[in-house]
Formats: structure tokens, C-alpha cells, sequence
């Protein structure tokens, strides 16, 4: 898990900066530690094109129990801020990028949400389970 003390969101950080330019300096900083203790934020490994890439994953929401709003971060792959997660079965074996376990197929997991052009980070797959753990823990 990625340690949280030594990662700053951009966009707390932006909200942190505006509120403290608005002069309320103590609040801001609440706020900031407090957005940022309740993200949930990890480091794993996801499978993308045969390789093994580092993926940081942030849940952001979760709108109803078959969507979630995720924040995912490759520096060598693709970056998406808000990208929408959609549960489905999956449909090929893979290995879930918030858990790192096998995931076989028929399993439910989430995947990002079909679009044009098809997002860069489109094969991967998280466990229903481990999403369901992650946004409740």
C-alpha cells in the first residue's frame, strides 16, 4: 500500500491552495488531512498488453453498487482522473489490480467503462470483492 503521508492528490492540493489564499489557513489544512486520510489509495501491479505495469488506484466514489468512480495513475501507461468502473463478468483470466489475486473466468469484477477511444487501461479487471472491501474499509 502506498503510503499516504508521503502522497499528495493534485486536487486537494489546488482546493488547500484556494482556501488558503481566501485567507481561512486552518481550515484548509483540516480539510486537506481529511480528504486525504479518507482516500483509499494503493499501489499494485496491473497486467495491461503482457506486461506488468505499476498502477495507482484511488477509489473517488461510488455512485451505486454496480459503478465506481476510480482514479487510476501509470506514469509509463495512461492516467485517468475520474475514469467510471462498471460491474460485468469477466470474459478472459486476469489479475485484479487492487488485490493482486487470479481472477478466473465468470468472476465478477469491475472494469472501466466502454468508451471512444478505448481507454489505454481497458483489460484491467479488480475484483467485485476487493473493490467492495477497499470502499468499505
Amino acid at each position: 500500500m502506498l503510503d499516504k503521508a508521503n502522497y499528495k492528490d493534485p486536487w486537494l492540493c489546488t482546493l488547500g491552495l484556494l482556501s488558503a489564499l481566501s485567507g481561512d489557513t486552518q481550515s484548509a489544512e483540516r480539510e486537506y488531512v481529511a480528504a486525504l486520510a479518507h482516500k483509499k489509495v494503493w499501489h499494485r501491479r496491473a497486467p495491461a498488453g503482457g506486461q506488468r505495469l505499476q498502477a495507482q488506484v484511488i477509489v473517488i466514489d461510488r455512485p451505486s453498487p454496480s459503478t465506481a468512480i476510480l482514479a487510476w495513475h501509470d506514469a509509463t501507461h495512461c492516467s485517468y482522473g475520474d475514469q467510471v468502473w462498471h460491474a460485468c463478468r469477466a470474459r478472459v483470466a486476469g489479475v485484479c489490480a487492487l488485490s493482486g489475486r487470479r481472477i478466473e473466468c465468470g468472476d465478477a469484477v469491475y472494469k472501466p467503462r466502454p468508451c471512444r477511444p478505448a481507454p489505454l487501461n481497458a483489460s484491467a479487471m479488480i475484483l467485485r470483492t476487493a473493490l467492495d472491501e477497499a470502499s468499505e474499509g
